[in-house]
């Protein structure tokens, strides 16, 4: 409808036919358009059966593509704010872009102070990942197009390898940015850190993205993107220092949480890994203890005991 709009302001004097075949479309289509411009937008949308088309009888000064009550306003700020996170990828200009075209189309005056929002509200993140730019287009690209891809990958304290991979997903979580695809090597779905990612490139191969994956599913018994493939019940004792920043937050889909006597707090969580509710324990200092399973509790009580060695 905004084409429509565009061309009528343009005194092109269109008609079904012509419209329907450049916005390819039907011709129902354009008219069902054009009789909801003139009846439900009130637009003087007239046929001019002299010059064969459609024009405005009178001045449309712009199109009432929006109407938008002042929650949305805000949260439409807020949106913009939050878009730090996308600072520097190949998503920010066209979320920016998108921002910008509904911001055009609020009216003129509104009785929200735009400006005032703008000094109140801020995003921040304690550490913002570093991307290669290039390499992150590359892997948001082959999501979105089914593409193959041949990476080189280092792991931690290895060198980088050659791996096949069929890019499945990318997601940012709790900040961090991660490619799940599907290994051919390994024959099974693997998580990739993009910044260690020493090159990316298309094999000019697509694939078909099996039915089965499903991040919510995957991730459902993880603490964070390590999905492991054990089950464990992992129960933490916070102190009444920490237990009330334990509850200010929802930990995990499975938790359950009981108030102790003195003041603290035990935390129950059902997980398919260990190893990232480990680092989590530790951050804690000793305002937390774990009471199961015994395998957390050793390896906290190694690593925290490593700590002291290095201090």
């Amino acid at each position: 409808m905004l084409q429509i709009h565009q061309a009528l302001a343009a005194e092109k004097f269109p008609n079904t036919v012509s419209l329907a075949r450049e916005l390819e479309v039907t011709s129902k289509t354009i008219q069902r358009d054009l009789d909801f411009m003139r009846d439900r937008l009130n637009l003087p949308v007239e046929f001019d059966y002299f010059r064969k088309g459609y024009h405005y009888t009178g001045e449309v000064s712009s199109f009432p593509t929006m109407q938008i009550t002042e929650g949305e306003i805000f949260a439409l700020v807020v949106a913009e704010k939050a878009l730090q996170q996308y600072r520097g990828t190949s998503f920010e200009k066209p979320l920016l872009s998108a921002i910008k075209k509904m911001e055009q189309a609020l009216p003129d005056t509104i009785s929200l102070n735009l400006a005032d929002i703008e000094q109140t509200i801020s995003f921040r993140t304690r550490a913002e990942p570093i991307l290669n730019l290039e390499i992150f287009d590359v892997l948001a690209r082959a999501v979105a197009q089914r593409q193959q891809l041949e990476l080189h990958y280092r792991k931690p304290g290895q060198p980088a390898e050659p791996r096949l991979v069929d890019a499945y997903h990318l997601a940012n979580i709790n900040g961090e940015w991660y490619l799940f695809a599907y290994d051919h090597a390994r024959k099974d779905l693997r998580t990739f850190v993009p910044a260690r990612i020493q090159s990316a490139r298309a094999t000019g191969k697509t694939f078909e993205r099996t039915q089965k994956f499903s991040l919510e599913k995957r991730l459902r018994d993880s603490f964070g993107v390590h999905a492991g493939a054990g089950k464990f019940e992992v129960v933490l004792r916070f102190t009444p220092r920490a237990a009330d920043y334990i509850r200010e937050k929802k930990w995990h889909p499975s938790q359950t949480l009981r108030d102790l006597k003195d003041g603290g707090a035990e935390l129950k969580m059902k997980l398919s890994s260990l190893a990232e509710v480990q680092r989590w324990v530790l951050s804690w200092g000793g305002e937390a203890k774990v009471l199961q399973p015994k395998e957390l509790a050793e390896s906290v009580r190694e690593a925290a005991q490593k700590m002291l060695q290095a201090a």
